[in-house]
């Protein structure tokens, strides 16, 4: 006779915040270093390389104490952008959403332009967001040179 299948988790629970899970495996710490830019004091875990049914592996990030806004999340879209928001709070699941990307990202990365003008005058930077099927670019609000979302996303 077994025993009957335990279920136990890789990544510890938390009471409230956030998690963003099926996060392509290699760029949990992408998502890391992103919201420590936004937040330097926030706590973090990360989950790298987990089992996922659907694609293998995967990984994941719980940010204690930190409920996304679709804003929070869609600033992480480039990075992960199949990846799924759920809302905890005391220890339970009350809202998920999908990652989606935004129309425009404002203040969220550097011109790479560097003759950009935002690079000298005190602004936030701006780019839309342009999509082409699975290919996506951003266009600078400013210099107007449109750049591939990898110069964004590499490591």
């Amino acid at each position: 006779m077994s025993e009957p299948r335990r279920e136990t988790m890789l990544v510890e629970a938390i009471q409230s915040g956030t998690v963003i899970d099926h996060i392509p495996a290699g760029k949990g710490l992408v998502i890391l270093g992103r919201l420590q830019i936004k937040n330097a004091q926030a706590r973090l875990t990360v989950g790298l390389n987990l089992p996922s049914k659907g694609s293998g592996l995967k990984d994941l990030v719980k940010v204690d104490e930190w409920p996304f806004t679709e804003q929070d999340a869609a600033e992480l879209a480039l990075f992960a952008p199949d990846a799924t928001v759920n809302i905890i709070e005391d220890y339970r699941v009350v809202r998920k959403f999908p990652i989606s990307l935004p129309e425009v990202f404002v203040g969220v990365f550097p011109c790479p332009n560097s003759n950009c003008i935002t690079h000298n005058e005190p602004v936030e930077t701006r780019f839309t967001v342009l999509t082409q099927g699975e290919r996506v670019q951003l266009r600078c609000h400013y210099c107007e040179r449109s750049f591939a979302d990898t110069l964004f996303t590499e490591n």
